[in-house]
């Protein structure tokens, strides 16, 4: 799981704490930062204005070494949301990264702003899939399909699945949980 300073803090905590309760490992990354370093988490509401209220939230403590992170220990691939795509989409390793989960034809699972990292990964073209809509262009000038969809559905384009924000976390979530071949009764 991508993360960094303000992230969305529903997007990091929920998927983290729903992925370890049917039993996955969950390791959580971030460019710059130890096993142990915490990471500022922002909470995005959604209120009478044009774009979403933001506020300080928890405090996430990161639980692997970015430096040792490799890919091939994985078997799925989820991407955050929030502020901190914008930035850790900068850093070379979190795109070799995101690029070998879509060459091994792996589950990824993005939200919200997490998308600008498959966009700068340059893994949207061809796709079909949603984000937050001001990160729409994004994907259509990439090549990608956006879809607007509601704020509660997920996309699923194959190894992809996508939702627009955190009242998404129920779609995105179950079919995240398909793609890795989990299955719940």
């Amino acid at each position: 799981m991508f993360a960094g300073d303000f992230v969305e803090d529903y997007e990091l905590m929920v998927p983290y704490q729903a992925l370890i309760s049917v039993g996955c490992d969950v390791d959580v990354i971030c460019p710059g930062k130890k096993k142990g370093d915490k990471i500022a988490t922002a909470i995005h509401d959604f209120t009478e204005f044009q774009t979403y209220l933001e506020y300080r939230g928890h405090n996430f403590e990161i639980n692997k070494d970015f430096a040792s992170a490799d890919a091939k220990d994985y078997d799925g691939l989820y991407i955050t949301g929030g502020r901190a795509p914008e930035y850790i989409r900068l850093d070379p390793k979190i795109i070799s990264l995101t690029k070998y989960f879509f060459e091994a034809n792996k589950p990824v699972a993005a939200i919200c702003h997490g998308i600008q990292i498959l966009v700068a990964a340059n893994v949207v073209k061809d796709r079909t899939l949603t984000c937050y809509p001001t990160v729409g262009p994004d994907v259509t000038m990439a090549g990608g399909n956006y879809r607007e969809v509601p704020a509660t559905e997920a996309v699923v384009d194959g190894n992809l699945t996508s939702s627009p924000a955190w009242p998404g976390h129920p779609a995105i979530l179950k079919e995240f949980y398909k793609l890795l071949g989990i299955t719940i009764s």
